[in-house]
């Protein structure tokens, strides 16, 4: 049976313009992306904050893939806004506006029967709200956390603090190289699991992924798509369908963290082929299970 997942982090309504494209008020935030991605393996439960104007539609929608809002919060006030666009360029996203609303006043309070889960993913919020979590949880068996530049430039003293706290931390390759002020991503990576760690992975976009497991070294591919629509979500979703595969088999082994990755580039790949959740909400699990087998196929080496 499928281990439990906690999902903390932002909920939010999109305005995104790519040149394929765009939408509006479009549901989006990282806890709703991995969140999405996770219940494709495993049972899920969200832990955010929404505003008095956030749709029921969208509530209802992630009900049907069976995600416990029993610790979604409703306040007074606006839901979170982000507006951003993306030229051809994909992997930069160019922020227009940010509207925190009613997220900038959150605290996560985890109910006391989300206390107990085994498998918690901090989304990328403040690192100091992160904290919070990790002090209200019981002995997690797998603790996933993912960060931004902002965070790393504003609080990084508290980022630490998480580093040291969790068991996979997810950064992007800017990052990496900002947080530990160099050009080298192993170098980088290495750096970062020496904090305390267990795995360490580097998201690089349309490139896969790479993680450092221990003293060993791990190259994801991404999938060769010949459309990309809108990448909003992709990072959330990678670590939605890593954090998912994990809990869904138990396996925290390097073996079963290797697997794990490939998973979460594969349901990412998914994601970027459609604006907002839409490609995410029509998948079936044998769609992904597919795709991760033409993965493997890709990066498989002949016999010696």
């Amino acid at each position: 049976m499928a281990g439990k997942i906690l999902i903390v982090g932002s909920i939010a309504l999109d305005n995104v313009r790519t040149p394929f494209g765009k939408v509006e008020e479009a549901l989006g935030g990282a806890a709703v992306y991995s969140s999405v991605a996770a219940s494709y393996f495993a049972p899920v439960r969200l832990v955010g904050v929404v505003g008095n104007d956030f749709p029921a539609e969208h509530e209802e929608f992630l009900q049907k893939r069976s995600i416990d809002l029993r610790g979604l919060e409703h306040a007074s006030g606006n839901t979170f806004r982000w507006s951003g666009y993306y030229d051809f360029d994909l992997n930069q996203a160019h922020t227009l506006e940010t509207h925190l609303n009613v997220f900038a006043d959150f605290l996560p309070r985890i109910p006391q029967e989300y206390r107990e889960t085994e498998y918690v993913f901090l989304a990328n919020i403040d690192p100091d709200l992160q904290l919070m979590v990790l002090d209200q949880v019981k002995s997690p068996k797998l603790t996933v956390c993912d960060t931004m530049n902002f965070w790393i430039e504003k609080k990084r003293d508290s980022l630490a603090k998480v580093f040291e706290r969790v068991d996979v931390v997810f950064i992007n390759d800017a990052e990496a190289r900002q947080f530990c002020g160099t050009t080298s991503l192993v170098k980088a990576a290495r750096q970062i699991r020496r904090m305390g760690p267990s795995a360490v992975i580097v998201k690089k976009g349309e490139h896969g992924a790479v993680m450092v497991f221990g003293n060993s070294y791990f190259a994801a591919p991404s999938y060769p798509l010949e459309d990309v629509s809108d990448p909003t979500g992709a990072g959330d979703s990678f670590a939605g369908g890593f954090i998912g595969y994990v809990a869904s088999t138990g396996d925290i082994s390097e073996s079963g963290l290797r697997k794990a990755t490939i998973y979460g580039s594969t349901v990412a790949s998914f994601n970027v082929e459609d604006f907002s959740l839409r490609r995410l909400a029509s998948l079936c699990k044998k769609d992904i299970t597919g795709r991760y087998q033409e993965l493997r196929a890709i990066s498989q080496f002949g016999a010696e």
